[in-house]
C-alpha cells in the first residue's frame, strides 16, 4: 500500500496594480505524493504569491494581573466580624468618616429649613410667632455634633438668607437669632448651668437687638434712639406731672431706664427659650448631655 502525503495551498489577498483592493481566493489544490516508509506530521507548503501580503497570525495572549494584598474583614464563631479593613471602618455607623459626613448633613439641613422658615415668616409678615424657633436648629447641632457644627449651621443659615432676602436680612437673622442661638449651645455643651448661661445670652440678645435697631436706624436715615429716649421721657415728665412731682428726671436716668427695659425684655425671653429648649431636647433623647435644674427635671 502506498502512503499519500496532503499538499494544500490557503487561500491569499492580492492587489492589482491599478491600486484596487480586491480578494482573490486561489482554490484550493490537493496533490496526492507518496509517503516515506517513516511515519511523520503531515507537512503543509505554502505557495509565494508575489502579488499577495502576508497576513500574520496571531494568538491571544493572558496577563495575569497581580492583586495587591488588602486586609478583609473575616468571620468569627459566631457569625460576628473580628478585624475589618480601615475603608469599611471609616464607613461603619461609628467611623470618623460616617460620623462628619453625617453631621455635615444635619448642619446643611438645618440650614435650609430655617432660612426657608425665616424668609417666609418675612415674607408674610409672621416673624414675631416663630422668633422662638430660629435659635434652636443651632442649639440641635452644637449639642449633638460640637461647638463646630453650631457655628456652621448658623453661618450656612445667614448665606442662604444672604443670597434669598440680602444683607439686610441675613444681618438680622445674625443678631437676633444666630448669635444667641450659638451662644446658647455653646455653653450647654460646655456643661454651664442656667444661671451663666440666661445672664451672658441675655447680654449678646441686648447688644443684637440694640444693633438691629442701629442698622434699622441707619437705612431709614433716622435716629431711633433719639426717638424711644424722647418718648421715655415726655412719658416719664406726664407720669411725674400726675402725680404731683414737680421733678424731671436726666438723660442719663432715661438711658438707665432704658437699658434695664432692654435687659429685661431680652432676659425673660431667654429665660422662656431655655424651658423651651430643653423640654423639646428632653423629648428627642438628649436630657443625659443637658445640665437642667432641679425643678425643671421634675417637671420633664
Amino acid at each position: 500500500m502506498i502512503p499519500f502525503k496532503l499538499h494544500q495551498t490557503p487561500p491569499s489577498f492580492s492587489i492589482s496594480q491599478t491600486t484596487t483592493l480586491h480578494l482573490s481566493l486561489t482554490p484550493r489544490k490537493f496533490s496526492i505524493l507518496p509517503l516515506s516508509p517513516t511515519p511523520h506530521k503531515p507537512t503543509v507548503f505554502l505557495k509565494p504569491n508575489p502579488f499577495s501580503f502576508p497576513i500574520p497570525l496571531s494568538y491571544p495572549t493572558f496577563k495575569l494581573i497581580r492583586v495587591s494584598k488588602a486586609e478583609a474583614p473575616f468571620a468569627g464563631n459566631e457569625g460576628g466580624y473580628t478585624k475589618a479593613s480601615p475603608e469599611l471602618e471609616d464607613l461603619s455607623p461609628n467611623g470618623a468618616v460616617y460620623r462628619k459626613t453625617l453631621a455635615l448633613v444635619e448642619c446643611s439641613m438645618f440650614a435650609a429649613l430655617t432660612g426657608l422658615v425665616y424668609f417666609l415668616s418675612n415674607s408674610l409678615a409672621i416673624e414675631n410667632y416663630f422668633g422662638c424657633v430660629f435659635s434652636l436648629p443651632i442649639v440641635i447641632s452644637s449639642m449633638r455634633w460640637g461647638v463646630a457644627a453650631g457655628r456652621k449651621s448658623m453661618v450656612a443659615t445667614a448665606m442662604l438668607l444672604l443670597v434669598l432676602s440680602g444683607p439686610v436680612k441675613a444681618l438680622t437673622y445674625l443678631l437676633r437669632h444666630g448669635i444667641v442661638g450659638f451662644t446658647m449651645g455653646t455653653l450647654w455643651r460646655s456643661g454651664a448651668n442656667w444661671t451663666l448661661s440666661i445672664l451672658l445670652c441675655t447680654i449678646v440678645r441686648a447688644i443684637g437687638a440694640v444693633g438691629y435697631v442701629l442698622i434699622t436706624s441707619f437705612l431709614l436715615r433716622e435716629n431711633i434712639l433719639a426717638l424711644i429716649t424722647i418718648n421715655i421721657h415726655a412719658s416719664l415728665t406726664f407720669l411725674f406731672t400726675a402725680t404731683g412731682i414737680n421733678t424731671i428726671p436726666s438723660m442719663n436716668v432715661i438711658y438707665a431706664i432704658f437699658a434695664t427695659l432692654v435687659l429685661l425684655n431680652c432676659g425673660c425671653f431667654i429665660f422662656l427659650l431655655h424651658i423651651l429648649y430643653s423640654v423639646f431636647l428632653t423629648r428627642l433623647g438628649m436630657k443625659a448631655s443637658l445640665r437642667l435644674p432641679r425643678w425643671i427635671e421634675r417637671v420633664v
